[in-house]
């Protein structure tokens, strides 16, 4: 089996409270490209960034496909001091600024970087796609942000923009936002050309449609049910896979399921989104599989697995004795 085992020697309560406890900003700005450059709305939502704390790392997110996407890439690299990074997601999925595809992407570009904020402008990009994002996340945005006072309170418009309030974030991250790009004016900004400007990274698009269901169907789940059943165990399950449909609800472990804290909880396939952590960081052992060797599982795990589950399970099975 082509694995590698990752074995955690540091305290999993340290991470865990390193996970779940307030932390430097770091923020995820969606943008929109056109004809080779980034739209000056886009930009606005930069601006909103810098107002979160001094220090803060800002990624720009582009997707698209073609010369044009790499074009806009290059542009932005250099459009303003405060991109650390630009990150390029290069589909023909991505020709058209759809909800649906856009949503995944962001899902699984959150899962990658851990940010504590995510920004688009408010509007019909970002009123599109930033809301399906956040119930992928299980985290509830903010819009028509106007103002900003801290990194997590905000001020926007109620009563069709006749009074303002004041509203305080305390979910987990991220933290999901809309901005006026009107109320963040874009000032004209010399970027120094030495420096070579923010560095540009191509996202890794293939677990893209797996969506955070990286066993793919209700008829691969029955694997995890086998496995249970040698191990007298119980299922859980994560909220995408709830939402793919392959088990019901009742199985869904984390922030809006259940909360569980086991003898031993191993997960299969898991990210580890913050949401689904929250709803099993007590268990006694954690033990995870996972392909993808960054997975933010493997940061809170006692023993980890760097391999394929559809070859790990079925060695499990074998070697496994019967359940007397």
């Amino acid at each position: 089996m082509a694995s590698r085992l990752l074995l955690q020697n540091l305290s999993k309560r340290h991470l865990l409270r390193s996970t779940f406890a307030s932390r430097s900003a770091s923020t995820l700005v969606l943008a929109e490209h056109e004809g080779g450059s980034i739209k000056a709305q886009s930009l606005s939502a930069v601006v909103a960034a810098n107002s979160l704390s001094q220090d803060n790392p800002v990624s720009l997110l582009l997707a698209g496909s073609g010369s044009s996407l790499h074009q806009a890439a290059e542009k932005a690299a250099t459009c303003h001091p405060s991109i650390s990074q630009v990150l390029v997601a290069d589909s023909e999925k991505f020709a058209y600024p759809l909800a649906e595809p856009w949503a995944k992407l962001i899902q699984l570009v959150q899962l990658k970087g851990d940010y504590s904020h995510v920004i688009a402008t408010s509007d019909s990009f970002g009123k599109n796609i930033l809301p399906r994002a956040a119930a992928l996340l299980d985290v509830s945005p903010v819009t028509d942000v106007v103002d900003i006072n801290g990194p997590r309170q905000f001020i926007r418009p109620i009563y069709a923009g006749n009074a303002l309030c004041t509203v305080r974030y305390t979910g987990a991250n991220p933290c999901m936002l809309t901005v006026r790009s009107t109320s963040f004016p874009v000032c004209p900004i010399s970027v120094d050309s030495k420096s070579g400007g923010a560095s540009i990274s191509e996202v890794d698009l293939s677990t893209l449609d797996e969506g955070g269901r990286a066993l793919k169907s209700a008829e691969n789940f029955k694997m995890i049910e086998k496995l249970a059943e040698k191990l007298g165990a119980a299922v859980g399950a994560t909220r995408a896979a709830v939402d793919a449909g392959f088990v019901p609800n009742d199985l869904q472990v984390g922030q809006t399921g259940k909360i569980v804290a086991p003898e031993l909880y191993m997960a299969f396939g898991v990210s580890g989104a913050i949401q689904h952590l929250a709803g099993m960081k007590d268990s006694k052992i954690i033990v995870a599989v996972n392909k993808d060797s960054d997975a933010p599982i493997f940061q809170v795990a006692d023993y980890g697995l760097v391999g394929d589950l559809f070859e790990v399970i079925p060695e499990l099975l074998e070697k496994l004795p019967e359940k007397k």
